[in-house]
C-alpha cells in the first residue's frame, strides 16, 4: 500500500555477481514458470508490460520503451536474466529499468516500498523461470 507506514527493512539474500550475469537463484530452488508469467503479466506486481512487450496478444497497451520479452530465453542465460532483474544498472548505470532487488542508494522510494524490495527472491526466481522459456 503506497500510504502505509514505511515497513521495517529486510534483509536481502547475497548474490554474486559473476561478469554480467548472478549464476545461482536466490532462493536455491528453480522459480515456478507459470507463477513467473502471472507476475509479468500482473499490472500490479512487476509492471513489466510497463516498458516491455511480449507474446502476450491478450494483453492490451504493453511497452515499448525496452526490450521485448519475446526470446529473451534464446538472447540471455538464466543467470544474465537474474542479474537484469535483480539490478540492471549494474550493467547500464542509465538504465531505466528499476532495481528489482536492492535497496541501498535509491531515490524517490514510494513509503510503502520503502526497506523492502519490488519482488521477492521468491518471485524473481519465478520471474527468471518463465522468461528462459521464451526462446522464440
Amino acid at each position: 500500500m503506497l500510504g502505509a507506514s514505511a515497513a521495517p527493512a529486510q534483509e536481502l539474500r547475497p548474490t554474486t555477481v559473476t561478469g554480467d550475469a548472478i549464476p545461482a537463484s536466490l532462493t536455491g530452488a528453480p522459480g515456478d514458470a507459470e507463477r513467473g508469467l502471472k507476475i509479468v503479466t500482473n499490472r500490479q506486481v512487476g509492471l513489466c508490460l510497463l516498458c516491455h512487450s511480449g507474446p502476450y496478444p491478450q494483453e492490451r497497451f504493453q511497452g515499448t520503451m525496452a526490450p521485448d520479452l519475446k526470446g529473451a530465453g534464446a538472447r540471455w542465460t538464466e543467470g544474465q536474466l537474474r542479474l537484469r532483474i535483480v539490478d540492471a544498472a549494474r550493467l547500464n548505470r542509465e538504465t531505466i529499468m528499476p532495481p528489482y532487488y536492492r535497496l541501498d542508494g535509491l531515490n524517490r522510494v514510494a513509503a510503502g516500498f520503502r526497506g523492502k524490495p519490488i519482488l521477492t527472491a521468491e518471485q524473481i526466481e519465478d520471474v527468471v523461470a518463465y522468461l528462459v522459456t521464451l526462446k522464440d
